[in-house]
């Protein structure tokens, strides 16, 4: 039964492949500078790779904000948050926030069982959905003002400008897999660390592997899946719809996009900043989408080129959507989960 319960972890990490892998290669297949498979490819390998990384992140800030600790309540949230994904993803055409959908299934789910949501961490997590697109925002405007001004004295001809863009929106298409497998993780797995399936501990040779480093493993294998099977549509969808890009524009959209990521997931670089004595961001799951909207509008004023803002209001419409969605979702699905299959939804 513990295997079945992961199912829908399972698939909320192809969920989240199909809709958040158009935030660090989107840009760059809409504009035509690197080909769907090849992005598909480079990004399945990095956020496989990323997501192994995450086992020290923002997982456990998701389980400070409500510690599911039963294979059905695990399976519940996860199904709700996925469910959600994919409904406003079909309705909506466009990327919707993962983070928000998990956050949102999670207080369904202390709702139904009656523990406490904390509202400390619940503050922390509201608040990083705020500087996430700001933070992404203000970097990517400051880097392009400097590529801008840079461009008339780097003397490259027109075609080798061409190729190494091409060259660089792989390399950061990589770091932003990476960054977003590190950090999203959480959202796929977090709710079932409680509750894995698989042993403390596996030895493969030398190496020894930790449940928790399975767990991530599978997770970070189904987001894989996800970006191949179904990213290619919503790739096009974000890297075009919202603003036209230049091919610098979009390289630096997903340099952003993954540095933002990447902060609010590395414990290194949290290590680092408090032992200079600096403010140290939280460690929480942040939304890709959020991090890329802000990226490309952030560019947009810069360069005062024309924004769509009926496509920039269908995205926030679905950020909004997502936590309440999933939170009904979540509820519904307890109850039945609890009274109709009569499964322990919560330890007692």
């Amino acid at each position: 039964m513990s295997w079945l319960f992961l199912s829908s972890g399972l698939f909320l990490g192809w969920a989240l492949g199909a809709n958040d892998a158009a935030n660090v290669f989107g840009t760059a297949v809409a504009t035509k500078m690197v080909r769907f498979r090849t992005a598909a490819f480079v990004a399945g390998i990095f956020v496989v790779l990323g997501s192994v990384a995450g086992v020290t992140g923002a997982a456990g800030t998701l389980g400070q904000l409500g510690g599911v600790d039963a294979p059905a309540g695990a399976f519940g949230v996860a199904l709700a948050a996925g469910l959600s994904v994919f409904l406003l993803l079909k309705w909506i055409g466009l990327p919707v926030s993962t983070t928000q959908a998990i956050v949102g299934a999670i207080i369904g789910w202390n709702l139904f069982t009656g523990h406490t949501t904390d509202t400390a961490v619940l503050g922390r997590i509201v608040t990083s959905w705020f500087l996430c697109p700001l933070l992404s925002g203000g970097l990517a405007a400051v880097l392009f003002v400097a590529a801008r001004a840079a461009m008339p004295h780097v003397k490259i001809h027109l075609l080798e400008v061409d190729a190494w863009t091409r060259v660089g929106l792989l390399v950061v298409g990589g770091f932003g897999a990476f960054s977003l497998g590190q950090n999203n993780i959480a959202n796929v797995m977090g709710v079932f660390l409680r509750v894995s399936p698989f042993p403390a501990e596996v030895a493969l040779g030398p190496l020894r592997i930790s449940s928790v480093e399975l767990l991530f493993l599978a997770g970070g294998l189904a987001i894989a899946v996800g970006i191949a099977t179904y990213s290619e549509r919503v790739m096009k969808r974000l890297g075009s719809d919202l603003a036209v890009l230049s091919p610098l524009a979009a390289l630096i959209v997903v340099f952003a996009t993954a540095t933002v990521l990447f902060v609010f997931a590395s414990p290194g670089l949290s290590q680092l900043l408090r032992a200079g004595g600096l403010p140290a961001p939280p460690l929480v799951p942040v939304s890709s989408s959020q991090a890329v909207v802000g990226a490309i509008l952030g560019i947009s004023f810069v360069r005062r080129s024309p924004v769509k803002w009926r496509s920039v209001g269908g995205i926030v419409t679905g950020w909004a959507l997502a936590p309440l969605l999933a939170a009904v979702v979540s509820l519904a699905g307890l109850y039945i989960l609890a009274n109709v299959f009569r499964l322990p939804v919560s330890a007692p």
